[in-house]
């Protein structure tokens, strides 16, 4: 599912067949037909072209996201832990505030000081994630600090950057791709809510909450503009979901099942 939804996004120049902006008044609402698969929109669009056009702004801005929020919490949660202290109490202090707003709470307060638009819902939503990576990293650090081969190293005379470049990074990174694919579906979803509520990408660009939030008021009438866009989202939320779930078993070995005797 993540393949062929990501491989439909990326290819989406060369592979919608109408221009996912262009009008056409008097074909609206038209129902699916062998010249729109998927029918048209109430301004005459193609919802095909608008679905796989709205999957590269979805899931670009959910993916730059996700690097957003690990590139701040993952290094935040790395310091916190290995120097502890003061640097740990108010790096903590901050996240624990951040985590007490409700996810989409804060992605409201963060595009109500930037304004609308897929950049600011980016950022929202990047912010949105920090907690979660920091919390994971800093844990997984207070862990490994305390082993042997991290004392030795110290007491080698290996300087900070050394031991958490080579010591501490490599064992706090292999929990995260779980994380990764857990935050990629959380940030799909939630940069179509923030889109469904107009705080997205504008019109006309097409954008899979966006177009879920125009399909509202005719859903019994055509329920084709909502069909569209809503079973993409739903199969990259679970593909993504799935993957998780899968990279969990394969990386935790308590987990793995072990062969029948």
């Amino acid at each position: 599912m993540v393949c062929v939804v990501m491989g439909l996004s990326l290819l989406a120049p060369w592979l919608t067949p109408h221009d996912p902006a262009a009008v056409d008044p008097p074909n609206a609402l038209q129902p699916p037909s062998p010249r729109h698969p998927l029918g048209t929109d109430r301004l005459g669009r193609d919802v095909l072209s608008r679905v796989l056009q709205g999957g590269r702004i979805s899931l670009m801005a959910g993916g730059a996201a996700v690097v957003a929020g690990a590139g701040i919490g993952v290094p935040l949660g790395l310091a916190c832990g290995y120097w502890g202290g003061r640097l740990d109490f108010l790096g903590m202090r901050v996240v624990d505030g951040l985590m007490t707003f409700p996810a989409l709470l804060l992605a409201l307060l963060v595009i109500s000081a930037f304004g609308p638009g897929p950049l600011q819902a980016t950022a929202a939503v990047g912010a949105v994630l920090i907690p979660g990576f920091a919390r994971l990293s800093r844990g997984l650090t207070l862990v490994v600090r305390t082993q042997e081969f991290v004392l030795a190293a110290r007491a080698l005379g290996s300087s900070d950057g050394s031991i958490l470049r080579t010591h501490i990074l490599p064992h706090v990174t292999g929990p995260l791709p779980v994380q990764l694919t857990a935050a990629l579906s959380g940030a799909v979803l939630a940069e179509a809510s923030l889109s469904y509520l107009g705080l997205g990408a504008q019109p006309p660009t097409p954008s899979w909450g966006g177009m879920l939030q125009e399909a509202r008021d005719v859903l019994f009438v055509a329920p084709w503009m909502a069909i569209g866009p809503g079973v993409a989202l739903f199969l990259s939320v679970l593909g993504w979901n799935l993957v998780g779930d899968g990279l969990r078993d394969l990386l935790d070995p308590y987990r793995r099942r072990r062969p029948a005797l």
